[in-house]
């Protein structure tokens, strides 16, 4: 079959399909009525940041026309046209999700009200909180036919108000005044009553009082609704080498403040007059694709939403795991890693960890450096501060600070120059590359041998997201992976040092010819007769190579077993294309985030994990490593995780090429299974028999 013939599932289409099933946790009954509040916000925080980069991506590329279509597989217009119908179809499913949500917090005696509903305490409460905490923070810019419209901030939501005069003259004007969530909490809890709480949105605060902000100037409002507008958040970094990147990162940023508009949602319920007014001074066409919306905007602030009633209503997170071989904080987790390979997989198993190897790293006498990459740090990062404290004892430390992690880099800045003004060797990124491995190598020299260790992970530094994303992280004192990692951290020093790599995939040297080999090797192992298999978990899977190779090695009967969390291009289970091919993705209380790689290899299996998606900029434009499992004992870990995720049959959904997103349900006398909870169970198992078996001893 000829190669244009495969299907591809674009990119974009296939986000949607994902926030689509984020959408579906916000629905599902079986998610704690809270939890399905917070994936309200979830899904509305991942489709402001899907148009802030990839619709704004498109968009660009639509000033071009069809000479785009090499670059995105088709024209770019006709993709922003499907993009908005099914975002419009995604909204209007979500309001009815929100509407059915609002009464089941009633049932359970919450009740989110506006200002129409208060009665008279309420209003006295909200009156005082109006002028003892809000009013300080509200800045009303004032518009008319002669003025222009303000500028509207990204990530804001504004109230857009008509006020008329109270003499009776028939004089309007037009007010924009920003909802301050930067400053105040969204939801404004009022005094419970008779076991029933009550909750009144910021907005719902500001339209009660707003007759108080301009009665002053002789007006009173008779409008208010709800705006938001998208800016293009994709930063252009000039080619010139002269300015230094952190000074051009900052830049980016105040850059991307005013990047181009590229999508308003205002309340569908808007007069029309006011929707003509606001249009015209946006210079807005009908071509922009405005999209009407609820009363209410900027629900990523619902993922902050107050936690009342029951305790059944959230999540009961249970504790975190210490690994089996760290459970004595006493003990020395150097000397632990030194004896064996140690896996660490959170938030199953605690972060902390990590943070106990650096500071005793830190302080050991031995220790002579640490070499790190930081792509996403915490606000109060106790990774950096380990990192500090290592200098003080007079470790040399190397930092690699990648600038360009998309809305992390004023973060980022501020620890790189922290680091630097302790005298940290930091290197910022690597020119054209992202640095996206998630790696540190600490040197030790006892009795005058050099000794070291090495961390290759899957996920960031972050001691916040460690709580809520599922990492894998391969702590090794094994001489193979370590000289390798020494030689990444040699090529971030120098660039022109690129290494040599026998056991590592390294992006953008020998990961996509790595990959493409072992996918190889199982095409002519099937064609040969023998077992020839492949489990890929990922969280995209959108390179159009290694789709295609997925597909070859499908039509050459090799099995293979999908798990991607979001974009997946590949179309599972077509007839002649993709029938050995099937494909499932988890979304449910921790975000899925990981990347396993499994190939059969003719009965002995290569499992890697990897910082890398099947991505074209993860494997040709950044720089990303995939370390090779050596310990037997690990690598059953891994394949047993991978089984209890394939079995899983609660919160899996099946990939298809229709884009159904249909969970996957029991089948037969098939128990009820959901992988995120098993996973837990068998790390718990794991440790108690490890326990119990050193009891014995």
């Amino acid at each position: 079959m000829p190669k244009k013939h495969l299907p591809y599932i674009n990119r974009e289409i296939a986000w949607l399909s994902f926030n689509d099933r984020v959408l579906q946790e916000a629905e599902d009954a079986s998610t704690p009525l809270i939890e399905r509040v917070k994936f309200l916000g979830i899904y509305s925080n991942n489709r402001d940041e899907f148009y802030r980069v990839r619709v704004a991506t498109v968009k660009r590329l639509s000033k071009i026309g069809k000479r785009a279509v090499p670059l995105i597989g088709e024209d770019p217009n006709e993709l922003l046209g499907i993009i908005q119908k099914r975002v419009l179809e995604q909204q209007k499913k979500f309001e009815s999700i929100y509407q059915n949500i609002l009464k089941e917090l009633k049932k359970n005696n919450i009740f989110i009200i506006d200002e129409t509903q208060l009665d008279r305490e309420q209003q006295t409460f909200v009156k005082d909180y109006f002028h003892n905490e809000l009013v300080s923070n509200l800045f009303p810019i004032m518009i008319d036919e002669n003025t222009s419209f303000p500028y509207l901030n990204d990530k804001s939501s504004y109230l857009f108000t008509k006020l008329v005069a109270i003499d009776g003259s028939k004089k309007i004007k037009y007010a924009v005044i920003e909802v301050p969530t930067k400053n105040i909490s969204r939801f404004v809890v009022l005094p419970a009553k008779q076991n029933k709480q009550f909750i009144i949105l910021l907005d719902d605060v500001m339209r009660f009082c707003l007759d108080e902000i301009f009665e002053i100037f002789g007006l009173r409002a008779t409008e208010a609704y709800n705006i938001k507008l998208t800016r293009d958040a994709e930063m252009d970094l000039d080619k010139d080498l002269s300015q230094s990147l952190l000074d051009k990162v900052s830049e980016g940023i105040k850059n991307r403040k005013k990047g181009n508009p590229v999508r308003l949602v205002y309340d569908g319920s808007m007069s029309k007059d006011m929707l003509s007014f606001m249009m015209r001074k946006l210079n807005f066409t009908k071509k922009d694709a405005p999209i009407p919306g609820g009363r209410y905007h900027n629900f990523k602030d619902f993922i902050n939403f107050p936690k009342l009633g029951r305790k059944d209503l959230v999540y009961n997170h249970r504790r975190t795991l210490h690994n089996k071989y760290l459970v004595d904080a006493k003990q020395s987790v150097i000397k632990a890693v030194k004896q064996r390979d140690i896996l660490l997989y959170y938030p199953y198993q605690s972060f902390d960890h990590i943070i106990a190897l650096l500071r005793e790293a830190s302080i050991e006498p031995t220790v002579e450096s640490i070499k790190i990459t930081l792509y996403r740090v915490a606000d109060s990062s106790k990774i950096a501060n380990a990192l500090i404290n290592a200098i003080k004892n007079g470790k040399q430390v190397m930092v690699v600070v990648e600038l360009q992690a998309r809305f992390d880099e004023e973060n980022n800045i501020y620890w790189a120059n922290k680091l630097n003004e302790e005298g940290a060797t930091v290197i910022y990124g690597v020119p054209r590359l992202k640095v996206h491995s998630k790696l540190f190598l600490i040197t030790m020299r006892e009795k005058g041998k050099e000794t070291r260790i090495a961390h290759v992970g899957t996920g960031n530094f972050n001691e916040k997201t460690a709580k809520i994303y599922t990492d894998a992280a391969l702590l090794t004192a094994d001489n193979r992976i370590t000289e390798e990692v020494s030689q990444v951290f040699n090529f971030f020093n120098d660039n022109f040092r690129i290494g040599n790599y026998k056991n590592l995939a390294v992006s953008p040297f020998n990961m996509r010819k790595s990959l493409v080999g072992l996918i190889v090797r199982e095409i002519q192992n099937a064609k040969e007769g023998k077992t020839a298999y492949m489990i890929i978990k990922v969280n995209n899977l959108v390179d159009r190579e290694m789709v295609l190779k997925l597909y070859e090695a499908s039509q050459a009967g090799v099995k293979i077993k999908l798990i991607v969390r979001g974009s997946c291009s590949i179309a599972c289970g077509v007839p002649g294309v993709s029938d050995n091919i099937e494909g499932i993705s988890i979304v449910d209380k921790f975000l899925e985030h990981s990347r396993i790689f499994v190939f059969a290899n003719g009965g002995q299996e290569r499992i890697f994990i990897s910082s890398a998606d099947w991505m074209t900029r993860n494997l040709d434009q950044r720089c990303e490593v995939a370390v090779p499992i050596y310990s037997k004992e690990i690598q059953q870990q891994l394949r047993d995780i991978l089984n209890i995720q394939l079995k899983g049959n609660i919160k899996a959904r099946v990939l298809d090429e229709t884009l159904s997103n249909r969970y996957k349900k029991p089948v037969g006398r098939e128990k009820p299974l959901r992988a995120q909870d098993a996973v837990y169970d068998y790390f718990l198992k794991d440790k108690l028999s490890y326990l119990k078996t050193l009891e014995e001893k």
